[in-house]
């Protein structure tokens, strides 16, 4: 039975509001008069790639899942270049043989540093085949030519970005309903199929997304990936609405499916800690994941949505156990004590209180959850009280993140909606509009109408991820859609704040500085940002982080949190510019923006 909610969960709602209303206090005079403008620039940048989800009738789950995207400076040279997942995959028994559409595992696309991209995907060697598909081990060579090719669907899902052996590049992880596939970056040259070597060749599974989190703080990052329910092609089910005609089944008809735990072993091989870290759980059907410090120990903590089930928020033990705590946390449930429909997710300190918030997108008549930390490690959703709560109430939100779009030192949220079937809403064929919700010292007023005509446009919306792809120092946004076309928009805001970046670079930590918490004041204010993968729905974003400074001239007082080490002490850096920062090393490179 779902639990009711109690009175301190109500009692805490109002606190919320307060923290808000206290924080806006703080910073309001600061924030700048901006107009947030977001132009689609897919075709002039040159991205060409669209999802094919395989629909042609059958109604088969995967067909409603879209896939994802992520940034990743793969080849050092600065610029955020792009993978793109695929939909249906190559090898992967495409119904009916006459289909001849180009499919692909993924697309890699290089910045050449003005945001415009190349298509480089085979010169890397990522143009590759599917592995064996769920429910078959063999090579898909050696399926029984008497099945359907049906039987053998591969549909590709999420991507997520770390170097995973410290050397400098970063490395791919991109998961499919099938399992998860390990690509290793050899010096921004190529990339290497090493999952049989890693131990994850003979893993199947319906795996969504996936995370780099060094979970024991030895500076190697491990592995999570989420896992969905138990599903194939040969055992969908028949499901219908009106009786008649088959319709796609809800996740309520199929199990679910634990998600994996790896830990990275350090010489290129990882061992699955599932079971023994506390992870293991068969009722899950993941979809999302976010890295975040609950209790501010400096040991990362994982928060994982599910669909239709309990939200799970795992507390890191520091022995590699983890301790779950979402029902004692408050954030299992709707404020009703109801188990919604999580999507996507991310995680933000979005009052500048120093504590992090927690964002859920849901199913349409559930709206987003929106978890404030309240004391004792509890919180309370703040949506149904505001602008975000009326505003969701009535989209299927997907992809969701938190940035600072107009640089005024307070992080936005971006969410990106779209229905399951087309078939549900013949008029608008299940497209929906995206949310853009700016945070105005506190107080969230979604602006996506006003942010330009294409980024207003509905779209059976997926994945979503941001980055500076131009150099000019505020994020530009990467939006996914099942069965259509992936699309770039280029920040064009005007009179946005100062800002600058930060790339961290690990030498006893991790490479990439995952777990990484950068503070400093920002006119007074003490700001907060960290360094994560994973998050929004089956994407990642840069693992550069931008703060925005208002109407400042500097972040001031700058201190570096690096995993399982002693706060590094940085100074003042002017705004204008990408900084370097080396663990142990401090600013060691500095790159104006090109405003």
């Amino acid at each position: 039975m779902s639990p009711p909610p109690s009175a301190r969960r109500r009692a805490g709602t109002a606190l919320a509001a307060g923290v808000l209303c206290v924080a806006a206090a703080t910073m309001l005079a600061q924030v700048p008069a901006a107009r947030v403008i977001l132009t689609d620039v897919t075709r002039a940048a040159g991205i060409t790639a669209i999802h094919d989800n395989g629909a042609q009738g059958r109604k088969l789950l995967p067909e409603t899942m879209g896939a994802g995207a992520a940034f990743v400076d793969y080849d050092g040279d600065g610029d955020q270049d792009l993978v793109v997942v695929g939909g249906l995959l190559p090898g992967g028994g495409a119904p009916g043989g006459d289909r001849q559409r180009t499919r692909r595992w993924s697309t890699l696309y290089r910045n050449d540093g003005s945001g415009r991209f190349a298509d480089v995907t085979a010169m890397v060697g990522l143009e590759v085949e599917a592995p064996p598909p769920v429910g078959q081990v063999r090579p898909l060579r050696e399926v029984d030519a008497r099945k359907s090719a049906a039987d053998a669907l591969q549909y590709g899902m999420g991507v997520a970005v770390a170097d995973m052996d410290n050397d400098g590049w970063p490395d791919l992880a991109i998961t499919s309903v099938g399992g998860v596939r390990l690509f290793r970056n050899e010096a921004g040259r190529r990339f290497v199929d090493v999952t049989s070597r890693a131990g994850f060749g003979d893993r199947r599974g319906f795996s969504t997304c996936a995370m780099w989190v060094d979970v024991d703080r030895d500076g190697l990052v491990d592995l999570l990936v989420c896992n969905y329910v138990q599903w194939t092609p040969q055992t969908d089910l028949y499901c219908s609405a009106d009786g008649s005609r088959k319709t796609y089944c809800t996740p309520q008809a199929y199990r679910g499916s634990t998600s994996w735990l790896f830990r990275n072993l350090g010489n290129g091989r990882f061992a699955d800690i599932t079971a023994t870290a506390g992870l293991f759980d068969v009722t899950g059907k993941a979809l999302g994941a976010t890295l975040l410090d609950h209790d501010q120990d400096g040991w990362p903590d994982l928060f994982i949505a599910n669909d239709t089930v309990p939200n799970r928020l795992y507390r890191n033990n520091r022995d590699r156990t983890f301790t779950e705590l979402g029902l004692q946390s408050g954030v299992a449930f709707s404020s009703d004590g109801r188990a919604r429909a999580g999507m996507g997710v991310d995680a933000a300190d979005v009052d500048n209180s120093g504590r992090v918030s927690v964002a859920v997108t849901n199913f349409s008549g559930e709206m987003l959850g929106l978890f404030m930390p309240q004391d004792a490690g509890v919180y309370v959703d703040a949506a149904p009280q505001g602008a975000i709560g009326r505003a969701t109430r009535q989209t299927l939100g997907w992809g969701c993140f938190f940035f600072d779009v107009n640089l005024d030192g307070w992080q936005d949220l971006l969410v990106v909606n779209g229905l399951l079937d087309a078939a549900l809403d013949r008029a608008t064929g299940g497209a929906s509009p995206s949310h853009l919700f700016l945070n105005r010292a506190g107080r969230f007023e979604d602006v996506a109408r006003a942010a330009g005509d294409a980024f207003a446009a509905p779209r059976l919306g997926r994945g979503a991820a941001f980055a500076d792809i131009d150099g000019d120092g505020d994020p530009d946004v990467v939006v996914t859609s099942n069965g259509g076309p992936v699309q770039l928009f280029r920040n064009d805001s005007t009179g946005s704040g100062a800002a600058v970046r930060l790339r961290l670079r690990g030498t006893l930590a991790n490479r990439d500085a995952v777990g990484a918490r950068v503070t400093g004041l920002v006119n007074g204010q003490r700001i907060a940002r960290g360094v994560r993968t994973g998050s929004s729905y089956l994407s990642q974003s840069e693992l550069v982080l931008t703060v925005g400074l208002g109407t400042a001239a500097a972040l001031d007082q700058v201190v570096v949190e690096w995993p399982g080490r002693p706060p590094e002490r940085l100074g003042r850096l002017p705004a204008g510019a990408r900084y370097d920062i080396t663990e142990g090393q401090g600013v060691t490179g500095r790159t104006p923006f090109k405003r």
